[in-house]
């Protein structure tokens, strides 16, 4: 008999490993289990075993497997991954695309990272109490079939995170070597990454813990040369409508880097056990979270200043016309360090890897939880497919960075608030503690909320959404009169939070009343 309980006659009947559906008795499934049976994949988890990647896909992790006691773990995890220089790109909106003054972009900066770290921080303390990844505990607010629709986002939102990455790293690499093309660039970042991700969980976390130390010192590094050099300029502070409205439309852009975490959250703390302190799990996510961003963007608003010495040879804005980010940060490191510099500037290359990591990896499990067939393909399969789609997507994208990035970041923040919106609705008004929840009914339909408040609550955040949204291509009515005209502020995230809160705490109280469930 095995630890669990269940001899191997009894693994053999297991539908996870024997070709037919999943477990209806929603319990933890052993690790042993995934490599029994005859089919093709019990055939391809046995190729993974030997090779020890991962097996374990959304299935729930039995706690005698939880055994990721370090809290250094959690943490270094979130610090590598935003220690990078795509966190260091979005610092450099502020004053490009939103004309911010330097003391209001770190005001702005600051305020809108406390609100997006908070959902990642609070929704990582769910993975050691119930062993299940971010999108299978969306089905306790959304239902069995709602979270189709979290995950289709969700998938979209890692493709996309994973090609804006690639797309400063390969700026990078060719603001290093202009022989090198920017789709060159891509596909290296591309493919260490997939490395990485393909072996799973450990990995990944062990490649986090270390990898954010490199980069920091580079970081450093750029931060001294810079000061050195006295060519940063303290913008003035805007007034007025116009300055609301940036002020509005750059905190939504940071938003939605900070929370973009959210729906991928648990999956990295998902084989912590179940004893851990919530409290510290929630202070390693912050912390993890909080420093990087900070300490990136504001050097990137701080750096960013530069492009605007009007002297008539200003280096800053050559480089940052030449090649955006990778051009940037070239004219600040080559003319005093120079091959040195180019050396720094391939370690942040690189860095954009431990962005991408938590994208890809977590891009297969929510590829799962599209359909029971799609549970049957081994997750390193669904991430190769997923590594496979961002470079097709990357590729083309890579000469309109700015216009990627600031759209992409807002399509972030606007369906993650509304997400979080239904999310602490349902935990904080109905569930109102953990022990709400019963773990074992995560892959029982018929026992799961049936997701029609939640559809109905997310289509309201939708509307919401659309009446503060401020872009290029339609801004909403009420964002209109957040800011100066024509573009006024964008309320976007702020309003679809809140339509979709209000939506779902009314509506779930008729669902509840009428299926009890």
């Amino acid at each position: 008999m095995s630890p669990t309980g269940l001899g191997h006659g009894d693994v053999e009947k297991n539908p996870v490993t024997s070709g037919s559906f999943l477990p209806e008795d929603g319990h933890a499934v052993p690790g042993y289990t995934f490599e029994y049976g005859n089919s093709t994949y019990a055939r391809l988890q046995r190729l993974a075993g030997k090779l020890h990647v991962e097996q374990r896909g959304i299935e729930r992790v039995p706690e005698d497997e939880r055994n990721d006691t370090s809290l250094l773990n959690v943490g270094t995890m979130w610090l590598s991954c935003n220690m990078v220089v795509s966190s260091f790109a979005l610092g450099m909106l502020a004053q490009k695309l939103f004309y911010l003054g330097f003391v209001d972009a770190v005001l702005t900066c600051i305020f809108f990272n406390l609100l997006g770290v908070a959902p990642v921080c609070y929704f990582s303390t769910f993975g050691p109490r119930f062993g299940l990844r971010q999108v299978v505990l969306s089905r306790y607010w959304f239902g069995w079939y709602g979270v189709k629709i979290i995950a289709f986002f969700n998938m979209l939102a890692c493709i996309g995170w994973s090609s804006v990455n690639s797309i400063v790293g390969g700026e990078l690499i060719h603001a290093v070597n202009n022989d090198v093309p920017g789709y060159a660039g891509i596909i290296i970042i591309a493919i260490c990454t997939l490395i990485i991700t393909f072996f799973g969980y450990k990995v990944v976390h062990a490649y986090e813990y270390w990898s954010w130390i490199p980069t920091f010192i580079v970081f450093l590094i750029i931060l001294g040369t810079f000061a050195h050099s006295g060519d940063f300029v303290n913008i003035p502070m805007g007034v007025g409508l116009s300055e609301i409205g940036s002020v509005l439309s750059f905190g939504c852009v940071i938003y939605g880097f900070a929370t973009g975490w959210a729906c991928m959250a648990s999956d990295y703390t998902v084989y912590q056990p179940a004893t851990q302190s919530r409290r510290k799990i929630f202070g390693a996510v912050w912390l993890g979270l909080m420093f990087p961003l900070l300490f990136t963007q504001i050097l990137g608003i701080a750096i960013m200043t530069a492009t605007t010495i009007n002297d008539g040879d200003n280096r800053y804005m050559q480089g940052y016309e030449s090649a955006k980010v990778g051009g940037l940060l070239a004219a600040v490191l080559f003319p005093p360090l120079g091959g040195f510099g180019k050396f720094c500037l391939v370690i942040l290359a690189l860095s954009t890897i431990a962005n991408n990591c938590p994208n890809v990896y977590s891009v297969g499990l929510t590829l799962q939880v599209l359909g029971r067939w799609t549970q049957r393909i081994p997750r390193y399969v669904l991430t190769t497919i997923g590594t496979a789609a961002y470079i097709a997507i990357a590729i083309p994208a890579y000469t309109e960075f700015e216009e990627v990035l600031e759209n992409f970041m807002n399509f972030i923040g606007y369906w993650l608030a509304i997400y979080e919106g239904i999310a602490f609705s349902d935990h904080f008004l109905y569930k109102r503690s953990m022990s709400a929840y019963d773990p074992s009914l995560y892959d029982q339909p018929s026992k799961l909320p049936p997701g029609i408040a939640a559809i109905f609550a997310f289509c309201c955040g939708i509307v919401g959404m659309v009446m503060g949204m401020s872009q290029v291509w339609f801004v909403g009515p009420i964002a209109l009169h957040a800011g100066e005209a024509p573009f006024g502020g964008d309320v976007g995230f702020e309003l679809g939070f809140a339509f979709a809160f209000v939506a779902y705490t009314i509506t779930r109280h008729f669902e509840l009343k009428y299926f009890g469930r």
